[in-house]
């Protein structure tokens, strides 16, 4: 943060100063109070001092405003970068009958389905029910290379605003013009919906409470004062009030809780609140799914074994009509990988029924003419499908895909209602998975911050446990279904922890909103977005250690500065107690260990410091305390050594400074 920063965000601090602004504050309102106080009696008598307290009381509270500006006009530029993607465009509107209808973007309404082509712009949030395309979406994440979209699977969601470099596809709207994730990412950049979170709350009351103590400390102390002879004027016992009351922390705390969420802007994570930031900081366990997360992009099939006794090609076109009405990447890989294998793309049997996958089932297939059923699926769900346990070749085929780190798909075949005895096993589809690099390392920086992480995957357990062995995750949760998902969230919750999670699928939705932390992938389904309280619009899953980061963090700023202003607080005393009463008790100058020249000069000097240090503590507040993996206990003891430590000994130097500046002027010294 430069100088020139600053001035550019004064007249942003001078619109603050309204006090229906400042009311928000209580601190800083009692601050403005004083400086109203001040100014009249400067007015009525306008002496240097009465003059110098009004003045450095204005700029107390203007330099507070002045910090929380600072912390807004950080988000502007991208703000501005957002609202020029926003733009009114045209949609080629699909109507009843197939028709193509040119509207504007505004008179698009949710379920509308839009077709968009290469070079144009999608005119609104959406989820893509039709084709794949390349798109540019350089203007949210500010990354120029593209990025594939398709329908149906979890990267299938597409933003209004973006651009389609590529193919066509036909786009299902899911957000209503002015409610769209363009317009909701403008408002929070800004800081427009940017609400208290609870322990902002908390610290308010706090503070709150200390500034009402101080209060009517002050105004019991003027009948003390004149009781023993030792009468104070009004600015005097408004200068004690606003060196008492916590102004260093009151004029910084709302810019700790914006600069926050503009670090997760800068690494291209957007948090829905505030409070998801601090949850962040404390976050216990952290969720992950295996597929896109831990390992790298999709399952893909590589291999088809078939059982003793059948045919390879059998075992195939089994695989590939099972698949067609899978449209998850890992069945459109075996699609792929039969095609591939020689199986003709247009060979269909006459009168089949395709069943579609889901997550319930964990299966898909295909019902044909004769009453034949094929399904494709995990070994669990096939066998509960066929009501036969796995045969000891089976099993070893299974063990052996899944020890080596993939996954076994199993394919079967039965008579429509037919007994158990009827069910063939055909084969299994081997998936392969392959663990990011680095993602060791990354579970091992977790562990340091105490966080217990678990990977969370459909695959039998076999496979969840090679694949967790090779990442270095602490746990797993294997074959999980989406209440398998929200069971273990609550489960951990019980027992205190808060909980996090990154998810991008439909079927994440449910444990997004139950997670204290959810982490939705921009490249997801709409549903993840709307579920989850963070958009990480890069669709980088492992960039929820930053987040954990960042949040851990803004909590250490927020009570290293809290630290200070309190301990900052302390060492005034020194200053002006002693300058009030001295000249009716000598005795107590023996506590004026600065040595400061007069009682004026202590008060002023006291005054004009409590001014100062908010100005000095904003790049701190802005760029936050650096964070470092240790326990509880050791980051108490820094902050006590660094902040209160500090917080005690920087006002004895920085009000003598100012002491021996201030004395100089006539009628002060």
């Amino acid at each position: 943060m430069t100088v020139k920063q600053l001035i550019a965000q004064l007249p942003r601090a001078f619109a603050k100063l309204d006090p229906r602004h400042l009311w928000r504050n209580p601190v800083m309102f009692v601050v403005l109070i004083g400086s109203d106080a001040t100014t009249f009696l400067a007015v009525r008598d306008p002496e240097l001092f009465t003059i110098g307290i009004a003045a450095w009381l204005w700029l107390t509270v203007l330099f507070g405003n002045l910090a929380e500006a600072v912390a807004e006009g950080r988000g502007k530029a991208q703000a501005d970068s957002l609202r020029a993607a926003r733009t009114d465009t045209y949609a080629r509107r699909l109507d009843e009958h197939g028709g193509e209808q040119r509207v504007p973007s505004t008179q698009l309404h949710v379920r509308d389905l839009v077709v968009v082509s290469a070079g144009e712009v999608i005119p609104g949030d959406g989820d893509i029910v039709e084709g794949v395309a390349s798109v540019d979406e350089s203007a949210i994440t500010g990354e120029s290379a593209p990025v594939i979209r398709e329908a149906g699977g979890d990267r299938c969601a597409v933003t209004g605003g973006t651009t389609v470099l590529s193919d066509e596809i036909v786009v299902k709207v899911t957000a209503a013009p002015g409610a769209t994730f363009l317009d909701k990412m403008i408002a929070l950049v800004e800081g427009a919906e940017r609400r208290k979170t609870p322990n902002e709350i908390a610290l308010s009351i706090l503070l709150s409470s200390l500034t009402i103590v101080f209060l009517l400390a002050v105004t019991t102390l003027a009948p003390m004062a004149d009781y023993a002879g030792a009468s104070q004027p009004v600015v005097t016992l408004v200068a004690l009030l606003v060196c008492l009351i916590p102004t260093t922390i009151g004029a910084l705390l709302s810019a700790i809780g914006i600069a926050g969420m503009d670090r997760l802007v800068r690494v291209n994570v957007l948090a829905m609140s505030g409070r998801a930031v601090e949850a962040a900081g404390d976050v216990g366990t952290l969720l992950l799914d295996k597929t896109g997360t831990i390992t790298l992009g999709n399952r893909q099939a590589v291999a088809f074994v078939p059982m003793t006794g059948v045919d390879a090609g059998e075992v195939r076109d089994a695989a590939r009509l099972s698949s067609l009405a899978d449209q998850t990447p890992e069945g459109r890989s075996i699609v792929e990988l039969a095609l591939a294998e020689g199986v003709d793309d247009e060979d269909l049997p006459a009168g089949a029924e395709f069943v579609a996958f889901t997550a319930q089932t964990r299966m898909s297939g295909v019902d044909l003419a004769d009453g034949l059923q094929v399904r494709k699926g995990a070994a669990s769900a096939i066998r509960d499908w066929i009501g036969t346990a796995q045969t000891t070749e089976l099993t070893a085929i299974v063990d052996h895909i899944s020890a080596s780190g993939g996954t076994p798909l199993v394919i079967a075949a039965q008579p429509k209602n037919g007994s158990g005895t009827a069910a063939r096993i055909l084969g299994v589809v081997q998936l392969k998975d392959v663990v990011k690099p680095g993602m060791r390392e990354r579970f091992d920086a977790l562990r340091r911050m105490g966080i217990r992480t678990v990977m969370i995957t459909g695959d039998n357990p076999l496979t969840a446990k090679a694949i967790a062995d090779e990442a270095g995750v602490d746990d797993y949760l294997a074959e999980a279904t989406p209440e398998d998902k929200l069971t273990l969230i609550g489960k951990e919750q019980e027992g205190g922890r808060l909980v996090a999670m990154t998810g991008d699928g439909t079927n994440d939705a449910p444990a997004l909103a139950a997670a204290d932390v959810g982490v939705a992938m921009n490249s997801g389904t709409s549903a993840a977005k709307e579920a989850g309280n963070m958009v990480d619009l890069d669709s980088d899953p492992t960039k929820l250690i930053d987040v954990v980061e960042i949040g851990k963090q803004l909590l250490i700023t927020r009570g290293a500065l809290t630290t200070f202003s309190i301990a900052n607080d302390v060492a005034k005393y020194f200053a002006i107690i002693p300058a009030m009463f001295a000249v009716a008790y000598p005795s107590l100058d023996r506590l004026n260990v600065m040595d400061l020249s007069s009682p004026e000069s202590a008060i002023l000097s006291a005054v004009i410091f409590n001014a100062l240090v908010i100005v000095g503590l904003i790049p701190l507040s802005l760029k936050g305390v650096k964070y470092r993996a240790a326990a509880a206990a050791s980051v108490l003891r820094r902050n006590l050594l660094v902040y209160g430590l500090g917080g005690l000994v920087a006002p004895f130097v920085g009000i003598k400074v100012i002491d021996l500046l201030v004395s100089q002027l006539p009628g002060i010294g």
